[in-house]
């Protein structure tokens, strides 16, 4: 199939085109207006005095007008563009907020989480979305979708990381339109007694009773949170071991509620409402019932985002089977879909989520039928054992660059996950609305539960088996953004041969195999010639990370506690050797010596030459007298302190006019040498 023949192919990698352009450069509202204006009065022109043109003109200028819509979108969906945003009023001082709830998230040790939008400040009615973290009391009760609270607070940025290479939370919610939060104690706010309500509102009270009716039945505790993530999206019941097996068994799609569950379900409804077909108007009346039934099942799994996305483009691909033309589904179905909804949400093109789930649907349009031209067996079972692989093989292809840049690690066994799974997952979500449909009446029978349970309890445990076979889970895989790219250009000339060999697709897919080795190479020789040295911040911990070429040493207070970060560290930096050392109190660094000061070493010899002085854990010391006998170029202050120690430090350094390093505000400090 060849991709760009579509239309629909060519003005969506224009609106991604701009769509990026409008997102790194931070073109000025007027400026991305005037250029769709007159993009869009260029192409008016042409079209009405210019017809006789050639057609290639017109299509160029149909591009750069999607290319200015794309970057109009994105800057349109910036929060300092928007007049009735939060952001644009005073930030710095208590207001009045109302927030309402818009959707609940999975909390962590220390507070309950929640999206909320904001609908005023004192008496200003504004819009936008922050963070909201509500610290977790028991006498409290838990904050739902639709709620809405008062409270006389003050909004505070989304934080960025403070070590290197660490998860950037900041940018994650920035890309869902998130750029500010806000804490709350359970006496820090007003619950109105009256809250208008929503869709998703009423969606997420569905859901909530439906998942209190099947805790009333007999399901075991991992079970329940299973069927919970299956059927209903919800993964906050999920154990962690269960998380983890999923994940390492190349599974995890099967609990994330999203376009596979969806189009399951529209197979299984396709196939048992072919009777009407048989009716006068019968394919319309199945097409509108199934698209109903599709997105009533998406209300009661909480109209979440990926359901949303979803059931969307499963409506599309409803329309294209009745349709019956097998050249739209592509067209129609996939593109036109990810056209419109990039069109409506601009900044979804930076979520992982649409990335997996819109690189899967792609590759197993693309790819999937032509694996089956290659084999097409006589007997059933192998038949539909060959379509499973297929489209297990397609689309891990699409999403094997995207895992690896995100995720770092790669499930050997997925395939075999698939062929064990897969085949049961229309009967097992058939099953379980089933199990909910009944649990709604109230005429749920135990026999039934107990036979899902034990279905759910059987899938879980061989994902667990297949799970422990560790020698087939690569871990720690080193993929940058330059790989990624190189990654795609390698899959899509490979598909390219595969489809029509030619002496010109063979030599650019050589090309992208060679700069992708290339690449690595030039990673690993300016590895060989690196050293560097981080004083990271870990809370109530100390911890320094010494970078030899591609060894690396930790030292630290804690290993368990600076694992992450320097695990972290070692896959962004392509590290082959990491080793975990107890931290010294003195290191020479590129001749000149750094030394740690902590509460068990609070003195040095007078006139000590120190180039660099470390405090940590608090050291109860006078910090003036000290700095008159050691001289030391600067001080570096790390999460292990007391914060009253760090502002008293930072005072006196500020008074000797000596530079003064906190890790909680600044980040990380780096040495780097090449």
């Amino acid at each position: 199939m060849r991709l760009l023949q579509f239309t629909a192919v060519k003005l969506t990698l224009c609106l991604i085109g701009g769509i990026l352009i409008g997102y790194y450069l931070h073109p000025s509202l007027p400026l991305s207006f005037s250029i769709t204006i007159a993009s869009l009065l260029l192409l008016g022109v042409v079209f009405v005095y210019y017809r006789k043109l050639p057609t290639f003109l017109f299509a160029l200028f149909t591009g750069l007008l999607t290319i200015a819509i794309g970057i109009f979108s994105i800057v349109l969906s910036e929060s300092h563009n928007l007049g009735r945003h939060y952001s644009q009023q005073n930030l710095d001082i208590n207001r009045g907020y109302t927030l309402k709830i818009r959707e609940v998230l999975k909390a962590n040790g220390f507070s309950d989480r929640y999206v909320a939008h904001v609908k005023s400040m004192d008496s200003l009615k504004v819009s936008g979305k922050i963070l909201l973290n509500m610290s977790t009391d028991s006498s409290i009760r838990s904050l739902k979708v639709d709620d809405e609270i008062l409270a006389f607070t003050t909004l505070y940025p989304i934080t960025p990381p403070l070590n290197p290479h660490q998860f950037n939370y900041k940018k994650y919610l920035s890309n869902i339109g998130i750029r500010h939060q806000v804490k709350l104690a359970g006496n820090d706010y007003y619950l109105m007694p009256q809250a208008s309500e929503t869709i998703f509102g009423i969606a997420h009270k569905i859901r909530d009773y439906i998942i209190q009716n099947l805790k009333k039945e007999d399901f075991g505790a991992e079970e329940l949170g299973v069927i919970q993530a299956l059927l209903l999206g919800q993964r906050n019941e999920i154990t962690a071991e269960i998380d983890t097996d999923y994940k390492d068994a190349g599974a995890y799609h099967i609990l994330a509620l999203s376009g596979l569950h969806i189009g399951i379900l529209l197979g299984l409804l396709h196939f048992l409402l072919s009777p009407l077909e048989i009716l006068q108007k019968g394919r319309t009346i199945k097409l509108v019932v199934i698209v109903l039934l599709l997105w009533a099942f998406a209300l009661l799994a909480g109209l979440s985002a990926s359901i949303l996305r979803a059931t969307t483009m499963f409506t599309f691909v409803a329309y294209a089977l009745y349709l019956n033309r097998p050249t739209s589904h592509f067209n129609i179905l996939a593109l036109s879909l990810f056209f419109i909804l990039l069109l409506l949400d601009p900044l979804l093109l930076f979520q992982v989520g649409f990335q997996l789930s819109y690189a899967a649907v792609f590759a197993i349009v693309w790819i999937y039928p032509l694996l089956q031209k290659l084999w097409n067996p006589q007997y059933w079972i192998i038949k539909k054992s060959w379509e499973l692989v297929s489209v297990s093989i397609a689309a891990q292809l699409g999403v094997f660059p995207i895992s690896l840049f995100y995720f770092h690690h790669f499930p050997g066994l997925f395939l075999i996950s698939s062929l064990l799974i897969l085949p049961f997952l229309t009967f097992i979500l058939g099953f379980g609305i089933l199990v909910i449909a009944l649990s709604l009446t109230n005429s749920l029978p135990p026999v039934v539960v107990a036979i899902y349970d034990t279905v759910i309890r059987w899938m879980n445990s061989i994902i667990g088996l297949v799970a422990q076979q560790e020698n087939f889970l690569f871990k720690n895989i080193s993929f940058d953004a330059i790989q990624l790219i190189l990654s795609y250009g390698i899959i899509i000339t490979m598909v390219t041969v595969f489809i029509k060999a030619s002496y010109k697709r063979v030599v650019v897919f050589l090309v992208f195999v060679l700069c992708f080795q290339s690449y690595i190479l030039g990673i690993r020789h300016l590895a060989e010639n690196k050293e560097s040295l981080v004083i990271g911040h870990i809370v109530r911990n100390s911890v320094l990370i010494h970078q030899t070429g591609q060894k690396l040493t930790v030292f630290s207070t804690n290993p368990k506690a600076t694992a992450r970060m320097a695990n972290d560290y070692a896959i962004a930096q392509n590290i082959i050797d990491l080793q975990h050392r107890p931290i010294k109190n003195s290191y020479l660094i590129g001749g000149k010596r750094m030394v740690i000061l902590d509460s068990s070493n609070m003195g040095l010899p007078i006139n000590y030459e120190v180039s660099t002085l470390v405090l940590t854990q608090s050291p109860k010391i006078n910090l003036e007298r000290l700095l008159d006998s050691i001289a030391p170029d600067i001080v570096i202050a790390d999460g292990s302190n007391y914060k009253s120690y760090i502002s008293r430090w930072k005072a006196t350094c500020h008074k000797k006019k000596l530079p003064f390093h906190d890790t909680g505000e600044k980040g990380a400090f780096l040495y780097t040498w090449q």
